[in-house]
């Protein structure tokens, strides 16, 4: 019989359920994911950092997972949260079962609770602090130590996700790029272009389609400054995704500022923000975020719908949006920006992933759009 384990939340609201994975006891801010699939992706992306997710959708584990559907090295998020682990999966390319994966990784899981009302009430009162524990069962304590537990605004969470050093991709080429070089490359010569990424905690399949189009990539910890990034002599710069708040990150905003009009700059998700903040914008949290592959975004230039993979508790506040910078993309369910571009310069940033293949190919066009920049 598994383990008794409790969700609490900062409002005071408390679910029991079954501990999956690790042992022990996190907090984090509580969030929903609508995705029907991709579970390892999202464990998998650096921008959860200190957030623990809740699947909407209802069984989750049922494929198992892999070596290769992975975004980073190891999970960053805080904790997972589903209605049902399916313990029995069926998937020719898998090689484990999701509960072994939390286990070896760390992660604190909970299944078991009624994941609709969590989601409902996250989507009335907003994002709130929460605490999953397999130690700590009492209602009072949990709820105290939720209250206690740090806020996701001004938080510099990229700090603990960014990479230690230089790195170039060509490194860490998996089966996935290896195929899509080979089918992208016959016929026609590789671009031969530098993309240098400034990684405020990239998912690795960003740099798979840079790769897959014939660019050399190299991968700089966020942190660094304009003239290092500069001194790496590159065709283009890419402001990668991230976690948390993009306003306390200063130095990101000093240094995109400096690279503005130097290089073609595009920027996905907190790159996206980090670019706006740079030019003049502010950013707001939103209510409970959007995370999901099923978001709709209306492209202002062409007039289509994209079905897009999102992951974001921030937005760009249009109000604030200085004149060097345009709108081209809308989210259609809450009407926020979805996409910039500067008037002047060869620099814009989507809210969303193109790399995700949600759609699943609606988006692949601004990495062309990109690539056609840097040439």
């Amino acid at each position: 019989m598994p383990a008794t384990a409790k969700l609490a939340l900062e409002d005071g609201s408390i679910y029991a359920g079954h501990a999956f994975g690790a042992e022990g006891e996190i907090a984090g801010e509580v969030v929903f994911n609508t995705s029907m699939t991709g579970y390892q992706e999202i464990l998998t992306d650096p921008s959860y950092c200190g957030q623990i997710v809740t699947m909407t959708y209802p069984e989750i584990g049922n494929y198992g997972v892999n070596a290769i559907d992975v975004e980073h090295e190891s999970p960053a998020l805080s904790g997972f949260i589903v209605r049902e682990e399916s313990r029995v999966y069926s998937n020719y390319r898998a090689n484990g079962d999701l509960g072994s994966y939390l286990k070896q990784h760390g992660v604190i899981a909970l299944s078991g609770i009624d994941t609709r009302a969590l989601v409902r009430r996250i989507r009335t009162v907003g994002a709130m602090r929460g605490v999953i524990s397999t130690t700590d069962l009492n209602d009072e304590s949990l709820i105290a130590k939720a209250k206690a537990s740090p806020s996701m605004v001004g938080r510099d969470l990229v700090s603990e996700v960014v990479p230690d050093s230089v790195v170039g991709w060509d490194s860490r080429l998996d089966e996935w790029s290896e195929i899509e070089i080979n089918q992208r490359r016959q016929g026609q010569a590789p671009a031969g272009k530098h993309i240098v990424c400034l990684d405020f905690g990239m998912k690795w399949n960003i740099p798979r389609h840079f790769v897959s189009r014939g660019n050399r990539v190299t991968i700089i910890p966020g942190n660094r400054g304009a003239d290092e990034v500069l001194a790496l002599e590159p065709d283009g710069i890419f402001l990668s995704n991230g976690p948390g708040d993009p306003e306390p990150l200063t130095y990101a905003h000093d240094t995109i500022r400096q690279l503005v009009g130097k290089k073609p700059i595009f920027g996905i998700c907190l790159g996206h923000q980090l670019l706006a903040l740079a030019c003049g914008a502010k950013t707001f949290k939103l209510k409970f975020g959007h995370r999901g592959a099923n978001q709709p975004v209306f492209d202002l230039t062409t007039g289509k719908v994209e079905i897009t993979t999102q992951n974001h508790g921030f937005a760009v506040e249009e109000e604030s949006l200085p004149d060097c910078l345009e709108i081209t993309h809308r989210h259609l369910n809450d009407d926020t920006i979805a996409g910039i571009r500067h008037r002047e310069h060869n620099a814009f940033g989507i809210q969303y992933h193109p790399e995700a293949s949600s759609g699943p190919h609606d988006s692949h066009y601004l990495f062309d759009r990109f690539q056609q920049q840097l040439s």
